[in-house]
């Protein structure tokens, strides 16, 4: 298992480094007025090959499942570092509708991934951990739908062309997607407690116990 733990490291650095690469060789930039098709296809990418790898990989699934749901939470803790989306919405270098409801939502999860990771992590709060999680991905989706939208809602406002540049295109094309991915396998993970709890409840015939 550490043999393919390193292999799924090596692809995680590759894909880094292809973000890295083609955001420094400008490939998503997009035209004035022009949806940001580019990086929608850089984001959604990698969600469809791990949900196609999970679903049709044995080997992969149980490696996923085997990691620490307390550290895959912990890891979205550095999502505080939001508080950039709201920097650049008051120096008006992002539209606000987009950049402050990406940067508080991701601050809000940043601050209470600790917490999270620490008192929900558990088959006991269950319902609790994965409605955390799933309010995860609920702040990263509307953040992808603002950014995409905004320019077809007020045109001749504010351009999210930021966005499509480096650091901040890493942020679509690389963080948004893995930290998805994190909250997908800790959604999965609780979900196999909740399994693992009905077999428990279970006598060896079949019969549920009383």
């Amino acid at each position: 298992m550490s043999n393919y733990a390193k292999f799924i490291a090596s692809l995680v650095g590759g894909w880094f480094a292809l973000s890295l690469v083609a955001s420094a060789l400008h490939l998503y930039n997009t035209g004035p007025g022009q949806p940001p098709l580019p990086l929608g296809i850089a984001a959604l990418t990698p969600l469809v090959v791990f949900l196609v790898w999970f679903a049709a990989s044995p080997r992969f699934r149980e490696f996923s499942l085997s990691l620490s749901p307390r550290l895959l939470t912990l890891v979205q803790s550095w999502r505080v570092l939001g508080f950039v989306f709201v920097v650049l919405a008051a120096d008006r270098l992002l539209p606000k509708a987009f950049a402050l409801s990406a940067g508080w939502g991701d601050i809000a999860i940043g601050a209470t991934a600790i917490w999270a990771a620490l008192k929900l992590a558990t088959p006991d709060r269950r319902r609790a951990f994965l409605a955390w999680q799933f309010l995860g991905i609920a702040d990263l989706v509307n953040a992808v739908l603002l950014g995409t939208l905004s320019g077809l809602i007020d045109p001749h406002g504010i351009s999210t062309g930021a966005m499509t540049v480096l650091p901040l295109s890493l942020i679509p094309t690389f963080g948004v997607p893995l930290y998805i991915i994190l909250h997908m396998i800790c959604i999965a993970q609780a979900l196999r407690w909740r399994d693992a709890q009905a077999r428990s409840m279970e006598s060896p015939s079949g019969s549920v116990a009383a």
